[in-house]
């Protein structure tokens, strides 16, 4: 039976953690979070190339770190696709404006894809992630309002998605 690869993307405190969870549960697949696959990593050598730990915004990031990054997310789900299906959550924010991604991805991974688009109001984001007190996420809310530029210029994804409007946490239906 052929496996899919479901893609959970959205704004730093959207919820898409909450969402992708539920998700993978409802449909027993892996779930693979960008954070939990690659921080350690990512921490480490932003340290030891003398860059901040706490850096995900900057050029010196996006440029060395970034697709790295969402390669090796997209290797490990290739792995469990093999038997299961994927849960993927992250921003994805460049790789949404591609009106062919999901089709792209879709033949690198050799399964199905399906883009869940999580959406929640900047003031609910806001207090979510002053919450979760990471430390990654202090230079957004020391600037929220160029965090809020920068992601609030950001459609919804150009490809084919799902929207889910996680304003309030709700449980996934089937």
């Amino acid at each position: 039976m052929l496996k899919t690869a479901y893609i959970v993307c959205g704004s730093p405190g959207a919820g898409k953690t909450f969402y992708g969870k539920e998700l993978a549960k409802l449909k027993q697949a892996t779930f693979l979070d960008i954070d939990t696959a690659t921080e350690r990593l990512v921490r480490l050598a932003l340290e030891l190339s003398g860059q901040d730990p706490n850096d995900r915004d900057s050029p010196y990031f996006k440029g060395h770190f970034r697709n790295p990054i969402y390669e090796q997310l997209f290797d490990i789900a290739q792995d469990n696709l093999l038997w299961n299906d994927v849960v993927i959550a992250g921003p994805f924010t460049k790789e949404i404006k591609d009106p062919d991604w999901a089709n792209k991805l879709s033949t690198r991974l050799g399964v199905p894809v399906q883009v869940h688009y999580v959406f929640c109001l900047p003031s609910i984001r806001q207090a979510r992630i002053r919450d979760r007190k990471n430390p990654r996420d202090l230079a957004k809310l020391v600037s929220w309002e160029d965090y809020l530029r920068y992601y609030e210029s950001e459609p919804p994804p150009a490809c084919e998605h799902i929207f889910i409007d996680n304003t309030l946490d709700k449980e996934i239906k089937k």
